[in-house]
Protein backbone atom coordinates (compact mmCIF):
# COMPACT_ATOMS: atom_id res chain seq x y z
CA UNK A 1 0.00 0.00 0.00
CA UNK A 2 1.13 3.53 -0.87
CA UNK A 3 1.32 6.34 1.66
CA UNK A 4 2.11 10.24 0.98
CA UNK A 5 4.35 10.80 4.03
CA UNK A 6 5.59 14.74 3.33
CA UNK A 7 5.37 17.06 0.46
CA UNK A 8 8.48 19.33 -0.50
CA UNK A 9 8.48 22.21 -0.10
CA UNK A 10 10.68 25.66 -1.35
CA UNK A 11 14.52 25.30 -1.51
CA UNK A 12 16.99 25.90 1.25
CA UNK A 13 20.09 27.45 0.46
CA UNK A 14 21.83 26.39 -3.03
CA UNK A 15 23.17 22.94 -2.53
CA UNK A 16 20.09 20.87 -3.53
CA UNK A 17 18.09 20.98 0.32
CA UNK A 18 14.25 21.22 0.45
CA UNK A 19 12.13 21.85 3.09
CA UNK A 20 9.69 19.61 3.91
CA UNK A 21 6.34 19.21 5.02
CA UNK A 22 5.85 15.97 6.99
CA UNK A 23 2.54 13.68 6.90
CA UNK A 24 3.96 11.01 8.71
CA UNK A 25 4.12 10.48 12.61
CA UNK A 26 7.67 8.11 12.04
CA UNK A 27 9.50 10.78 9.58
CA UNK A 28 12.98 8.92 10.30
CA UNK A 29 11.36 5.87 9.42
CA UNK A 30 9.82 6.89 6.14
CA UNK A 31 12.21 10.26 5.95
CA UNK A 32 15.63 8.58 6.88
CA UNK A 33 18.54 8.70 4.66
CA UNK A 34 18.53 5.86 1.82
CA UNK A 35 14.86 5.88 1.82
CA UNK A 36 13.50 5.45 -1.79
CA UNK A 37 10.26 6.96 -2.67
CA UNK A 38 7.95 7.17 -5.19
CA UNK A 39 6.57 10.64 -6.34
CA UNK A 40 3.26 12.55 -7.56
CA UNK A 41 3.92 13.28 -9.98
CA UNK A 42 5.35 10.00 -11.24
CA UNK A 43 8.00 11.82 -13.43
CA UNK A 44 9.55 13.51 -10.87
CA UNK A 45 11.03 10.41 -9.27
CA UNK A 46 11.73 7.83 -7.42
CA UNK A 47 13.85 9.94 -5.17
CA UNK A 48 16.20 8.49 -3.01
CA UNK A 49 17.05 10.66 0.64
CA UNK A 50 20.87 11.72 0.50
CA UNK A 51 20.72 13.69 3.69
CA UNK A 52 18.30 14.99 6.30
CA UNK A 53 18.56 17.34 9.24
CA UNK A 54 16.47 19.60 11.16
CA UNK A 55 16.80 23.83 10.66
CA UNK A 56 14.12 26.14 12.73
CA UNK A 57 11.91 23.60 13.18
CA UNK A 58 11.48 22.34 9.83
CA UNK A 59 12.77 19.53 8.21
CA UNK A 60 15.38 19.69 5.19
CA UNK A 61 15.94 16.67 3.13
CA UNK A 62 18.35 16.15 0.38
CA UNK A 63 18.20 14.38 -2.46
CA UNK A 64 20.79 12.06 -4.67
CA UNK A 65 21.33 13.57 -8.09
CA UNK A 66 19.85 17.50 -6.84
CA UNK A 67 23.07 19.19 -5.67
CA UNK A 68 22.02 22.86 -6.70
CA UNK A 69 19.00 25.26 -5.77
CA UNK A 70 17.34 25.05 -9.44
CA UNK A 71 17.33 20.92 -8.79
CA UNK A 72 15.53 21.83 -5.47
CA UNK A 73 13.18 24.15 -7.14
CA UNK A 74 11.95 21.73 -10.00
CA UNK A 75 10.64 19.47 -6.86
CA UNK A 76 8.41 21.72 -5.46
CA UNK A 77 5.01 20.41 -4.58
CA UNK A 78 6.69 16.97 -5.41
CA UNK A 79 4.39 14.76 -3.14
CA UNK A 80 6.73 11.74 -1.47
CA UNK A 81 5.03 8.31 -1.15
CA UNK A 82 6.10 5.34 0.86
CA UNK A 83 5.37 1.86 0.20
CA UNK A 84 4.00 0.37 3.45
CA UNK A 85 2.30 -3.36 4.50
CA UNK A 86 -1.14 -2.61 4.78
CA UNK A 87 -0.84 -4.82 8.01
CA UNK A 88 2.03 -3.03 8.99
CA UNK A 89 1.14 -1.20 12.51
CA UNK A 90 2.55 2.17 14.12
CA UNK A 91 4.47 1.30 17.24
CA UNK A 92 2.21 3.85 19.08
CA UNK A 93 -0.58 2.14 19.91
CA UNK A 94 -2.41 5.39 20.22
CA UNK A 95 -1.50 6.42 16.64
CA UNK A 96 -2.84 5.26 13.43
CA UNK A 97 -2.21 5.52 9.36
CA UNK A 98 -4.85 6.82 7.43
CA UNK A 99 -5.67 4.09 6.04
CA UNK A 100 -6.69 2.12 9.35
CA UNK A 101 -8.75 5.19 9.96
CA UNK A 102 -10.76 6.13 6.54
CA UNK A 103 -14.06 4.36 6.27
CA UNK A 104 -14.87 4.02 9.86
CA UNK A 105 -18.57 4.57 10.92
CA UNK A 106 -18.00 7.63 13.35
CA UNK A 107 -20.90 7.70 16.70
CA UNK A 108 -21.03 9.58 19.62
CA UNK A 109 -20.95 8.30 23.44
CA UNK A 110 -24.89 7.76 23.56
CA UNK A 111 -24.74 5.54 20.27
CA UNK A 112 -26.29 8.09 17.71
CA UNK A 113 -24.89 8.10 14.23
CA UNK A 114 -22.61 10.83 13.04
CA UNK A 115 -21.29 9.32 9.76
CA UNK A 116 -18.63 8.07 7.81
CA UNK A 117 -14.77 9.18 8.13
CA UNK A 118 -14.20 10.24 4.20
CA UNK A 119 -11.01 12.13 4.40
CA UNK A 120 -8.25 12.89 6.97
CA UNK A 121 -6.78 16.58 7.06
CA UNK A 122 -3.11 17.09 8.41
CA UNK A 123 -3.42 20.59 9.50
CA UNK A 124 0.04 22.58 11.00
CA UNK A 125 -1.71 22.70 14.73
CA UNK A 126 -3.72 19.43 14.25
CA UNK A 127 -5.49 16.45 12.40
CA UNK A 128 -8.90 16.49 11.25
CA UNK A 129 -11.38 14.04 10.29
CA UNK A 130 -13.59 14.81 7.77
CA UNK A 131 -17.04 12.85 8.07
CA UNK A 132 -19.49 12.66 5.46
CA UNK A 133 -23.28 12.95 7.13
CA UNK A 134 -26.16 10.35 6.03
CA UNK A 135 -27.67 13.60 4.33
CA UNK A 136 -24.79 14.19 2.23
CA UNK A 137 -23.32 17.27 4.25
CA UNK A 138 -19.70 17.09 6.04
CA UNK A 139 -18.19 18.01 9.47
CA UNK A 140 -14.75 18.61 10.67
CA UNK A 141 -13.97 16.92 14.04
CA UNK A 142 -10.61 17.56 15.56
CA UNK A 143 -8.85 14.66 16.17
CA UNK A 144 -7.65 15.40 19.85
CA UNK A 145 -8.65 12.69 22.79
CA UNK A 146 -11.02 14.92 24.50
CA UNK A 147 -13.22 14.75 21.29
CA UNK A 148 -12.30 11.44 19.57
CA UNK A 149 -12.69 9.21 22.98
CA UNK A 150 -12.20 5.50 21.48
CA UNK A 151 -10.95 4.07 17.91
CA UNK A 152 -11.91 0.51 17.42
CA UNK A 153 -10.46 -0.54 14.54
CA UNK A 154 -12.10 -4.30 15.06
CA UNK A 155 -15.74 -2.56 15.37
CA UNK A 156 -14.68 -0.08 12.61
CA UNK A 157 -15.79 2.94 14.53
CA UNK A 158 -14.46 6.03 15.95
CA UNK A 159 -16.38 7.47 19.26
CA UNK A 160 -16.92 10.83 19.77
CA UNK A 161 -18.06 13.50 22.42
CA UNK A 162 -18.38 16.71 21.04
CA UNK A 163 -18.68 19.83 22.32
CA UNK A 164 -22.36 21.86 22.29
CA UNK A 165 -22.09 23.13 18.29
CA UNK A 166 -19.59 20.95 17.30
CA UNK A 167 -21.77 18.59 14.93
CA UNK A 168 -25.36 20.09 15.94
CA UNK A 169 -27.53 23.18 16.04
CA UNK A 170 -27.61 22.90 20.08
CA UNK A 171 -25.90 26.41 20.61
CA UNK A 172 -28.50 27.91 18.08
CA UNK A 173 -31.07 25.65 19.38
CA UNK A 174 -30.45 26.89 22.98
CA UNK A 175 -30.44 30.82 22.09
CA UNK A 176 -33.74 29.85 20.16
CA UNK A 177 -35.58 28.75 22.76
CA UNK A 178 -34.28 31.54 25.74
CA UNK A 179 -35.50 34.32 23.19
CA UNK A 180 -38.93 31.83 22.74
CA UNK A 181 -39.40 31.80 26.64
CA UNK A 182 -38.66 35.82 27.33
CA UNK A 183 -41.92 37.36 28.47
CA UNK A 184 -43.36 39.02 25.34
CA UNK A 185 -43.51 42.53 27.31
CA UNK A 186 -39.98 42.74 28.34
CA UNK A 187 -38.48 43.61 25.03
CA UNK A 188 -41.93 46.94 24.67
CA UNK A 189 -41.45 47.79 28.25
CA UNK A 190 -37.57 48.05 27.37
CA UNK A 191 -37.91 49.97 24.88
CA UNK A 192 -40.33 52.14 26.04
CA UNK A 193 -38.51 53.17 29.46
CA UNK A 194 -34.92 53.11 27.69
CA UNK A 195 -34.45 57.17 28.08
CA UNK A 196 -34.61 59.17 24.86
CA UNK A 197 -31.48 60.78 24.97
CA UNK A 198 -29.38 57.65 25.62
CA UNK A 199 -30.26 56.66 21.99
CA UNK A 200 -30.04 59.87 20.44
CA UNK A 201 -26.66 60.63 22.00
CA UNK A 202 -25.04 56.86 21.12
CA UNK A 203 -22.11 57.37 18.07
CA UNK A 204 -23.01 56.39 14.73
CA UNK A 205 -19.26 55.11 14.18
CA UNK A 206 -20.30 51.92 16.82
CA UNK A 207 -23.03 50.97 14.94
CA UNK A 208 -21.00 50.90 11.74
CA UNK A 209 -17.97 49.21 13.39
CA UNK A 210 -20.19 46.61 15.07
CA UNK A 211 -19.40 42.85 13.10
CA UNK A 212 -22.50 41.31 11.22
CA UNK A 213 -22.25 38.32 13.17
CA UNK A 214 -20.68 35.00 13.36
CA UNK A 215 -20.62 31.48 15.15
CA UNK A 216 -17.59 32.33 18.11
CA UNK A 217 -18.90 29.96 20.28
CA UNK A 218 -19.26 27.32 17.55
CA UNK A 219 -16.00 28.46 16.05
CA UNK A 220 -14.47 27.82 19.62
CA UNK A 221 -15.29 24.72 20.34
CA UNK A 222 -14.32 23.52 16.95
CA UNK A 223 -10.69 24.67 17.51
CA UNK A 224 -10.60 23.37 21.03
CA UNK A 225 -7.64 21.03 21.84
CA UNK A 226 -4.15 20.47 20.33
CA UNK A 227 -2.89 17.53 18.29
Amino acid sequence: MQLVVARIGRAHGIKGEVTVEVRTDEPELRLGPGAVLATDPAARGPLTIETGRVHSGRLLLRFAGVNDRTGAEALRNTLLIAEVDPEELPEDEDEFYDHQLMDLDVVTTDGTEVGRITEISHLPSQDLFIVERPDGSEVMIPFVESIVTEIDLEEQRAVIDPPPGLIDDRAVIASSRDAESAPEGDSESDAQNAPEDDAQDAPEDDAQDAPEGGSTAVRDARSEGDA
